[in-house]
């Protein structure tokens, strides 16, 4: 009792409620209004930048705004896309926001036919053909995901100017996918897993049946058959996914669920055992350190993973309990350390916070 008390007091100094399930605390608006503002101080701050750009002769020495006029802030491209998420999902979830007017107008001065226009012609440069892939390209289409079904006027502008771009990521992801033979398991970017993911969302939330079925395909053939995830190998030191987690979060959206729920027995079997699963929240030594600081991303992420694949066990499964317990100790360590006073961490953790606290998946 006396630690449900201090979980309860912790999130609530985080403007953070408990709801039913420890494993699920849910953002309130006091600390909704501080992540919009951790992303509206980095979507037009293009300095520092750590671009992913091939320069392809001397005229390609350009600063990121002029080949990426929407998404040339918080430091790289891809945390621009989920910062503007981000925005998208607490101004749709919160539209009383104190900050709601600036958010809109901040977007709709970045959600331009011309911006899009020239952020799809970079896509199609021949040396652009790797750009953000696959991570960046799973972080556009949530952002696609999350504009989709809003009734909203302004949004539905928004979303008709982003279109260009998103059928060039799926045009991409469908020709990529069958071209890779092998999935890449890593704590960091190139993970399969998570992009598979967020692409299934995307597909069955827009009704993209046909990329639905090679993303299906795919993860069967690259996951169904794995066994024993090494759990404790993990994490790596820059790690902010867990691929074992990641790979499970996958396949419960792509097996039924009594089929993922024995392939979970074969794949994670210390959820079965006395040591249970073994996780405790990762500590970041330097947060000033772009890459050690990933560790609090982990955390985040292992806690929306873990809910996730409690969720879809049977009510009755025990191993429900155990991960809803591990979730919210990640969750915990994870939130604390969103709003760190270090641009190394604040570009970015926001997104994975809002993510876990109100993510919604597209139904089966």
């Amino acid at each position: 009792m006396a630690q449900a008390r201090l979980t309860i007091s912790f999130l609530l100094a985080l403007g953070v409620s408990g709801q039913a399930s420890p494993a699920q605390p849910r953002l309130e608006p006091a600390a909704a209004e501080r992540f919009a503002r951790l992303a509206l101080a980095c979507i037009d701050r293009e300095w520092p930048n750590k671009p992913e750009h091939v320069l392809d002769g001397q005229e390609d020495a350009r600063p990121p705004r002029a080949f990426h006029p929407a998404f040339f802030g918080c430091y790289d491209w891809h945390s621009s896309v989920h910062g503007h998420w981000m925005l998208v999902r607490l101004v749709r979830t919160f539209p009383d926001l104190p900050s709601a007017s600036e958010i809109r107008t901040r977007l709709d001065a970045h959600f331009t036919a011309d911006a899009m226009a020239t952020e799809t012609r970079y896509l199609d440069r021949a040396s652009a053909r790797s750009f953000e892939r696959p991570y960046g390209w799973a972080w556009l289409l949530r952002l696609a995901t999350e504009l989709d079904g809003w009734d909203d006027p302004q949004a539905k502008k928004w979303r008709e100017r982003l279109h260009p771009l998103e059928d060039a990521v799926v045009r991409r992801l469908a020709d990529h996918l069958p071209k890779l033979t092998n999935p890449i398991r890593t704590g960091v970017h190139p993970n399969t897993a998570f992009a598979l993911a967020e692409a299934i969302d995307y597909a069955r939330r827009v009704g993209r049946r046909d990329l639905e079925s090679i993303l299906v395909s795919r993860s069967r053939a690259y996951f169904g058959g794995d066994r024993a995830c090494p759990l404790s190998y993990e994490p790596s030191g820059e790690d902010f996914f867990s691929p074992c987690l990641e790979e499970a979060d996958l396949m419960r959206r792509v097996l039924p669920s009594r089929e993922f729920a024995a392939w979970l027995d074969g794949f994670l079997p210390s959820l079965r055992s006395r040591d249970g699963i073994g996780l405790t929240p990762a500590v970041v030594a330097d947060p000033t350190d772009p890459r050690l600081v990933h560790l609090d991303g982990l955390n985040l992420t292992r806690a929306w993973t873990m809910r996730g694949i409690a969720a879809s066990l049977p009510e009755s499964d025990p191993r429900r309990r155990l991960l809803a317990s591990s979730s919210e100790a990640h969750a915990r360590a994870g939130l604390a350390r969103v709003s760190s006073g270090n641009y190394e961490g604040e570009h970015w953790l926001a997104s994975f916070a809002v993510y876990l606290l109100t993510h919604t998946e597209a139904p089966r």
